[in-house]
């Protein structure tokens, strides 16, 4: 397959999967203020440290309220990783490569889009409630999904689909892990109260594991929250689940045998999936959440530094030498 349409069917789904789980974020904080008593859940701010683009935010100068927010995350066209902006390269990508994917892909993906930018014109209504908004992202994304898993080819452009989307979910899975125990919690005396409990099972609910956190591990306990989201094998949206599913793309793309690596980016994921599989909870819980996370952040980028590297480098990319 062409270095190009590689390319743009890997960041066509990354970017789609980021304008959901972007939603997810939304959706998971503004639960938070409707449970939290006392106007304790309006925390916007930690949704934009989440997506690494604190600086950025605070060197324009806006304001820290929800509105402000809800805006630049869904919003706003001059920030890159907002959910009309992802969804406007999503769409530049897949218009490029239309001969690839099904009809009723591109024009889901077109659709959605066109739907996201109408709802910036007259966003008033999701600033002051963004759970429809929200919901309709990610119904749109899973629709996307569904008519891809049913009605592309599983060849080698679906390996590359089904990289780019795994390699972000994991990412953004990590990152609404992380928000929610470092920053979210107002107080360290809250850990293990009601508003700790209510907390928790928010966050699950708007990654859509609640009722499969449930039927494996019954109450909410955090320890397991973090073990199933973190690292079981069999829940599609847990870091190792992903990061495992990507790792055999990856070798499906190269026709490396499992166990071996022929490039960087299989060497990388490879080891990483290795340590994420031997380890325990309470391996995560004693080095701390927060950095334990953030270490797991800075080698999946190095995994997404070496994909680039090894299938895409050869070309100069749509926005530049990198699309992320």
């Amino acid at each position: 397959m062409l270095s190009r349409v590689a390319d743009a069917i890997y960041w066509m789904s990354r970017y789609l999967e980021r304008a959901e789980n972007i939603a997810r974020f939304l959706d998971v904080n503004w639960h938070l203020t409707l449970d939290t008593p006392g106007g304790r859940g309006e925390q916007w701010m930690p949704l934009v440290s989440a997506m690494g683009d604190f600086d950025l935010f605070a060197a324009r100068g806006l304001p820290e309220d929800r509105e402000t927010i809800i805006r630049f995350l869904a919003f706003d066209p001059e920030y890159s990783n907002s959910i009309v902006s992802c969804l406007g390269r999503a769409r530049d990508n897949a218009r490029t490569i239309r001969e690839i994917i099904p009809t009723e892909m591109w024009e889901q993906i077109n659709t959605f889009y066109h739907l996201v930018r109408e709802a910036a014109k007259g966003c008033d209504a999701v600033l002051n409630n963004p759970y429809h908004f929200c919901d309709e992202v990610k119904r749109r994304d899973l629709t996307i999904s569904g008519i891809a898993g049913d009605a592309m080819s599983h060849d080698e452009a679906w390996d590359f689909f089904r990289l780019g989307r795994l390699l972000e979910r994991a990412d953004k899975t990590s990152r609404i892990l992380d928000v929610k125990y470092f920053i979210l919690l107002p107080h360290p005396t809250d850990v293990g109260s009601n508003l700790d409990y209510v907390q928790w099972a928010a966050l699950l609910k708007a990654i859509s594991a609640l009722e499969a956190y449930r039927r494996r591990h019954g109450r909410i306990q955090p320890e397991r929250i973090v073990e199933f989201l973190l690292l079981d094998h069999d829940f599609p949206r847990s870091v190792l689940w992903s990061l495992i599913r990507a790792q055999q793309c990856l070798h499906a793309i190269t026709g490396t045998p499992m166990g071996y690596f022929a490039n960087p980016a299989e060497k990388r994921i490879g080891q990483l999936c290795g340590d994420l599989a031997y380890m325990s909870v309470e391996d995560v819980v004693a080095k701390g959440l927060h950095e334990f996370t953030d270490n797991l952040q800075t080698r999946m980028n190095r995994v997404d530094e070496a994909v680039f590297a090894t299938f895409f480098s050869t070309f100069p990319a749509i926005d530049g030498a990198s699309q992320q």
